[in-house]
């Protein structure tokens, strides 16, 4: 067995609405005693001694470098004859916005390399105005996601304000002539409560280049829910004015809308488009003047409606595109005379055509595959041409253009590496969950291997998240190496609309974990692995994921890879952005939902005496979202209590968060993760023929 750190037992029980809880390594929650830090360089020194003996770890790291040298490509955010897009070439750490003057010369505006040379700062978000003349980016070091908000001259690069900090999650609207925008920012911290400066959001006017803490003007915000995040948004001609609230990440949100033509930007004047109803709703103002209004009030796979602006409540809606019963709508975008919807049918893309006036269904957009399409993307003045992004599990991000007058999709943009991507299948496999209930998976493996197989499977379940076809980088070097790649798409997720989210939310989260223990189970019985040579992996609402199938079914996995996890769900809302997340998950404060939490809190059900799996935690130092003590608590109690010789790991690392990290580093992390499988299931890697590697 595995000698591990030492790590002290405290003597804690608390009784919580009637439930004997016990927590004996609350102290890991500090990551600043000299204990705990003890403890993490004792984890650190076992981590490498066990990992660096793996074989096969540096040739995977190579792969894994070609496989990402494919790069990345953005759809275009035009402006005008300017046009806006992010690059990511082979050789760059993370992508770079770029801008294309009229006269069609290319030039770099925001490179976060240029900006720190250490590739730990990144681009969080960007919106130009709306003459292209000035744009407005949030940029975030360390992994932290504290957003700067800072605006730049298009035409010089030159930067011409900030930063304005405390911009988090910040969603821009630039009045007309680039002079003012309407932003959300967190109060100060000394004007809230200790422990919730990640929260108290308000909506403010600010003019550039005057003083944001002075000057700006309080539009919105003061009163509600400390939790609610806001979201802006200005009409095209700047007449009309949205705001939207959102409880945390609770699936439904209030909506407002002002004419800014009869009250000033400084003090509008908002009426209720909905306030208070059980539905996720946006509006938008066509260049027609109508308000289109996307919606899942009513149709759980969404709709899209218009109405009046000026008048529009809900007995005024008028559906244009109606809920489809199989396919979920997820996207549209306005031209000249033709509406294009995009949709996920079972998780996979597809763009339909619609006469703008009437929503008549009068044709498709050609797609290159079975895969993923990112956001449609039209001229601000409409035209005949539209952009979207694709991908799918062989397909590098690439960007499609739509011409509605041939009716043919041509390329428009390719990821800039040349890659030598494996030949993989990739099949849909049906299978049914605990309850009856019909779920999906994608299975990749490459053609023509027989035999139960070294296999991963991957899973979220949350948050209204789909998981769908993508260029992957870690997939295809583990097939590519003979093994199976499993992708199931969870209730919880959006794959089916709000209802299959909602069917993986409170006080139904255990249909998650069964639908991916069923998962487990098809792989299993088709013959493609076995309880032996099966890995699952997960991160985030995804480790919690992991966790909760590690500790209710230990038998059925050899291997986990547990992400930046949610693990103790009792404490779960103390720390990071955990108050956001009680509407998904239930409060502990609730004895009703307490009980839901408990019952498969994975902290709390790691029982002594039994034979778990090889565990490898890995945690992110500046993770604001997701504190790592859930990592280093089910860590120590995992290491006290296993009684297999499989090893309980912990990976700890600094200057990077939650989200979006250096290609490098992605890499590191992938080879780590990926060999820690391989080593556990059997997959037989080689440095010296790092593509030409067979499972045992």
């Amino acid at each position: 067995m595995t000698p591990y750190p030492p790590a002290q037992r405290q003597d804690i029980v608390e009784d919580l609405h009637g439930h004997r809880v016990a927590d004996p390594y609350r102290w890991l929650e500090d990551a600043d005693t000299d204990d705990t830090r003890e403890w993490l360089a004792a984890q650190d020194r076992l981590y490498h001694k066990v990992m660096d003996a793996l074989p096969g770890r540096d040739g995977l790291r190579r792969r894994l470098g070609e496989l990402l040298g494919a790069g990345s490509v953005g759809s275009p955010i035009w402006r005008g004859e300017r046009r806006f897009f992010t690059r990511r070439a082979a050789d760059q750490e993370h992508p770079v916005l770029y801008t294309v003057d009229p006269d069609g010369s290319e030039r770099v505006l925001l490179d976060p390399i240029a900006l720190a040379p250490d590739a730990t700062t990144t681009l969080d978000g960007w919106q130009p105005d709306k003459e292209g003349r000035l744009l407005a980016y949030m940029i975030s070091s360390g992994g932290d996601e504290e957003s700067l908000l800072y605006v730049l001259d298009v035409a010089t690069g030159e930067r011409v304000e900030g930063p304005i900090d405390r911009a988090r999650y910040s969603s821009i609207a630039w009045l007309p002539g680039g002079d003012a925008y309407y932003y959300t920012r967190r109060l100060a911290a000394r004007d809230v409560p200790e422990g919730e400066e990640q929260y108290h959001r308000r909506v403010y006017l600010h003019r550039v280049g005057t003083e944001p803490d002075t000057d700006d003007v309080l539009i919105f915000g003061d009163g509600r829910d400390k939790t609610n995040y806001y979201g802006v948004g200005i009409s095209r001609d700047g007449r009309w004015l949205t705001i939207s609230a959102s409880q945390g990440t609770a699936p439904r949100n209030d909506l407002w809308i002002a004419d800014l033509a009869a009250s000033s930007p400084e003090a509008p004047r908002l009426r209720a488009v909905q306030e208070g109803v059980d539905a996720s709703t946006g509006l938008h103002i066509g260049r027609d003047g109508r308000a289109y209004v996307f919606t899942d009030r009513d149709a759980p796979r969404s709709r899209l409606c218009v109405t009046d602006p000026a008048a529009p409540s809900y007995d005024t809606w008028r559906d244009l595109v109606p809920e489809d019963p199989e396919a979920v709508l997820t996207d549209y975008a306005l031209l000249d005379d033709v509406l294009l919807a995009g949709w996920t049918r079972h998780a996979i893309s597809e763009i339909t055509v619609h006469d703008l006036k009437t929503g008549e269904r009068i044709g498709t957009v050609p797609t290159p595959g079975l895969g993923s399409i990112g956001g449609i993307v039209e001229r601000p003045e409409g035209g005949h041409e539209a952009w979207f992004g694709y991908t799918d599990n062989v397909t590098p991000s690439s960007v499609l253009r739509y011409d509605t007058r041939t009716g043919e999709t041509t390329p428009w943009a390719s990821a800039p590496g040349t890659v030598d991507v494996p030949e993989i299948e990739t099949r849909q496999v049906t299978y049914t969950s605990r309850d009856g209930t019909e779920v999906r998976m994608l299975v990749a493996s490459r053609p023509g291997l027989t035999g139960p197989r070294p296999t991963i499977l991957y899973g979220y379940g949350g948050f209204n998240i789909s998981l769908t076809p993508a260029y992957s980088a870690s997939i295809l070097a583990w097939v590519e190496a003979g093994g199976v790649y499993a992708v199931a798409n969870l209730r919880g997720g959006s794959e089916e609309g709000e209802e299959w989210h909602r069917a993986g939310m409170r006080d139904r989260k255990q249909n998650v974990f069964d639908d991916f223990h069923a998962a487990a189970e098809r792989l299993i019985a088709d013959g493609l692995t076995t309880p032996a040579q099966l890995a699952i992996s997960g991160g985030s609402n995804g480790g919690l994921l992991v966790g909760a199938a590690l500790t209710q079914r230990p038998d059925l996995y050899s291997a986990v890879v547990c992400s930046a996890p949610l693990l103790d769900m009792v404490r779960y809302e103390r720390f990071g952005l955990g108050e956001t997340w009680n509407d998904e998950y239930g409060t502990a404060d609730d004895p009703e939902e307490f009980g839901w939490l408990i019952r498969y809190s994975p902290y709390h059900h790691v029982h002594a005496g039994t034979a778990y799996p090889a565990v490898l935690f890995t945690t992110f130092g500046s993770d604001t979202r997701v504190d790592p003590l859930h990592a280093r608590k089910m860590c120590a109690v995992l290491q006290h209590a296993t009684a297999s010789d499989a090893p309980v790991l912990l990976r700890n690392e600094s200057d990077v968060g939650h989200s979006s990290r250096s290609v490098s580093r992605s890499a590191d992390l992938m080879a780590d993760t990926l060999a820690f499988m391989a080593a556990h299931t059997g997959l037989s890697l080689s440095d010296d023929r790092p593509r030409e590697l067979l499972a045992d």
